[in-house]
């Protein structure tokens, strides 16, 4: 018989948080079923009882939280205690170790890390030039970009964009269609941003080609889902990155995440040597 644990996921903001802590958790484990419950904007002594009420009639709970109020967290444990729920606070321990390392107290205010600040505007900003810039669009202002993503078609360069721009990076994205594609600002300064180059399997490539002209319910292509096209069209990107000194990233294997964490790491080694 297969156990399923009902995980309650109880945060005083947005969630999103303990979500990615609860991601990053149950990676770890390979045979865990599960059932997720998400409760988000929790600051009241009635909300938790109401959940913890629904949470007892499952003899496989388990509670995931992120409540900064001393007080409330407090009470969520000692009522879970009370019904014998496991409980555990992702933040507790942290925040305290670092009141005590910084010697000054913690605001404890739900939601400190959306206030709207100067990161948040600088974001937001990131954001909208990212989605001008998209698949080689606005390329007269290109020189702007904090990072640009090259790439052939389907090499995630609009997903992994999106994401970095969230993560506050100015990014521009250029499909990679022949040896025009590039733009001349970047031809006649090739190393002056940090340019990087997407790759993947062409085995693979061909799949994500398939699947999207399938979803948008176009004829097939055949020179699109071509296999020796398409290893043709990788090699000439490839040509093209260390024809100009452009590092190099494989998506193949990597999701959006693991991709924009190496494009990162590749931005800031440039930032560093510049």
């Amino acid at each position: 018989m297969i156990t399923i644990h009902q995980i309650y996921l109880i945060s005083d903001s947005t969630g999103e948080t303990i979500d990615r802590i609860f991601l990053a958790l149950k990676a770890q484990f390979k045979n865990f079923k599960y059932e997720d419950h998400t409760y988000s904007f929790t600051r009241t002594e009635n909300q938790i009882l109401k959940i913890l009420n629904m949470a007892q009639k499952h003899s496989k709970a388990i509670i995931l939280y992120t409540i900064v109020d001393s007080k409330l967290a407090k009470f969520l444990e000692e009522e879970a205690k009370k019904i014998n729920i496991p409980c555990f606070g992702v933040l507790g321990d942290l925040i305290l170790n670092f009141s005590k390392l910084l010697h000054q107290k913690a605001t404890h205010i739900p939601s400190g890390q959306h206030v709207l600040d100067d990161e948040y505007f600088k974001r937001i900003e990131a954001i909208q030039f990212t989605m001008n810039h998209d698949d080689g669009n606005s390329i007269n202002d290109i020189d702007k970009s904090d990072i640009i993503l090259l790439g052939v078609s389907r090499t995630s360069k609009t997903p992994t964009s999106i994401y970095l721009a969230n993560r506050g990076f100015k990014i521009s994205n250029v499909p990679l269609i022949n040896k025009n594609s590039i733009p001349k600002f970047l031809i006649e300064n090739p190393s002056s941003i940090c340019v990087v180059g997407l790759t993947t399997e062409p085995e693979r490539l061909i799949d994500v080609r398939k699947n999207r002209m399938s979803s948008i319910r176009e004829r097939q292509n055949t020179d699109y889902t071509n296999l020796e096209k398409i290893r043709n069209e990788i090699e000439n990107a490839k040509t093209t990155y260390k024809k100009y000194h452009w590092p190099i990233v494989d998506v193949t294997r990597k999701s959006v995440e693991e991709t924009a964490a190496s494009i990162i790491k590749i931005y800031e080694i440039k930032k560093e040597n510049a």
